[in-house]
């Protein structure tokens, strides 16, 4: 069995009982930072050996876990926070997995993502938006945002504390009129929500530069 497990992107309590049965059961767990998800292990006691898994991962790793898949082992894939190959490199591994171990049973443990914690606290009506994941640093990116302010559909798309700026400057040029909600620290201590037009989240940030910081969720309705 591969399990793709999702785990806490924030509070730890953000875990599933099933999630929880499956890391203590798996004789080995996949994840991009051995010490995040460490952390997240002891927490809760469990001891479990770990392998990494990320985007920088050669094909050498996956092959190992195609070998041990193969070899009868039942392995976990998580990733740092979230659900695993929902804006990750673990998508690449289960088509590997699917492709080349018809045999193998992949069985998705579902639980947080940022994606839809923060999309159920925006307000957005409708229930269909385009999600973009992580938005390219340059080419296409200008594209995208084109797209987003000619389009009539809600749009979703996550961004990092470096770029979040960049970001509200091209929604000013190209969706000006569009209402935004943007995510950060879901879960977390100091979770906040600010809503209003790209101009007037822009001057927000802007006024509060202690509070671009983590990870952000992008709505534009």
């Amino acid at each position: 069995m591969l399990y793709i497990v999702a785990t806490p992107i924030g509070n730890l309590e953000d875990i599933t009982l099933r999630a929880l049965r499956i890391l203590k059961e798996v004789d080995l767990i996949l994840c991009e930072d051995t010490r995040e998800t460490g952390k997240l292990l002891s927490h809760y006691e469990i001891k479990k050996p770990l392998k990494s898994f990320h985007a920088q991962s050669k094909l050498s790793r996956t092959e190992e876990i195609i070998a041990d898949l193969a070899e009868g082992k039942n392995i976990a894939l998580v990733t740092d926070a979230g659900t695993p190959a929902i804006s990750d490199p673990g998508s690449f591994l289960i088509e590997k997995v699917r492709s080349e171990l018809p045999e193998v049973t992949v069985v998705p443990i579902p639980g947080a993502s940022a994606l839809t914690a923060a999309f159920s606290a925006s307000g957005v009506t409708g229930g269909e938006f385009t999600f973009l994941g992580f938005l390219p640093h340059k080419k296409g990116r200008e594209t995208l945002f084109k797209e987003i302010g000619s389009s009539k559909r809600a749009y979703v798309f996550y961004e990092s504390p470096h770029r979040i700026e960049k970001a509200l400057e091209s929604l000013q040029k190209f969706a000006p009129e569009r209402k935004i909600i943007i995510a950060r620290e879901l879960t977390k201590m100091f979770e906040q929500f600010v809503a209003g037009k790209p101009d007037e989240v822009a001057l927000y940030f802007k006024n509060n530069q202690e509070k671009v910081r983590g990870e952000f969720v992008v709505i534009v309705s």
